[in-house]
Order: C-alpha cells, then structure tokens, then sequence
C-alpha cells in the first residue's frame, strides 16, 4: 500500500500544476528531444496514478508491481546521471521544489528497493497459485 500512495500522491502533486511546468522539469535533464519531453509531461502523472491505483487494488499486481520497478528505475537513473553530472535541477519527483541532492537519490533508492522486492514476492506468490492450480 505504500508504494501505491507514493505514487497516487506524487501524481496528485504534478497534476495539480499546470503540465508544461512538469515538461519543463523533464526537459532540464537533457536526455530527451523537446517532443518528448512534452509528451512525457502530459501523460506521466496520469500513468503514475494509474500505477498507484492498480497496486493500491492489487490487480494484476505482478504486471503493476514489475511496471512500477522498471518505472522507479529509469527515474533513478536518470537522477544519478543528473546528480553525477552536476546539475543543480528539479528532481520533479513530487512536484515543483525538490532539488536533486543525497535526500533525493537516497529516498528513491529506497523506494526502488521497495518496489523491486514487491515485485519479487509478487512474482513468487503468483507462481505459488498457479502451481497449485494444476
């Protein structure tokens, strides 16, 4: 439940802001063509609550969860290049305001963390039950 309200309520804060203030956040990490960025800043939070609200139902928790892990997983990636680099940029995780630094990387290590081992217990436990259906 928590990785859902995590991403339901950083959803929540990009959506409440106009889109183009996210695309611009996007678009400060200087890996994608402005296109994209700007596609990236309309659709994200959407897909971001989505996410949150399949893990928060548990429905089709092995395909949310490993979605979530890889998603998790390019956002921190593209933070450590970004912190790696030296650029003193809006992390965007939860919002405006939130300046990529250690709090940041660390924070989102550990939700990586979380979500990979959600998805590793998701994925055991879905084995378990269709094993034992046969």
């Amino acid at each position: 439940m928590a990785l859902a309200i995590v991403f339901i309520y950083a959803a929540y804060m990009k959506l409440r802001e106009p889109w183009l203030l996210f695309a611009m956040s996007i678009d400060a990490y200087q890996i994608l063509p402005e296109w994209a960025a700007l596609t990236l800043g309309r659709i994200l939070p959407w897909l971001e609550l989505a996410l949150g609200l399949l893990l928060a139902t548990g429905f089709g928790l092995r395909y949310s969860a490993a979605s979530a892990s890889i998603m998790l997983a390019g956002f921190f990636a593209v933070m450590v290049r970004a912190y790696v680099m030296g650029m003193k940029i809006d992390c965007a995780c939860f919002g405006l305001g939130d300046v990529i630094g250690p709090r940041t990387l660390v924070r989102d290590g550990v939700l990586l963390v979380l979500s990979v081992g959600l998805t590793v217990l998701a994925l055991r436990k879905g084995r378990g039950f269709e094993a034992s259906q046969v």
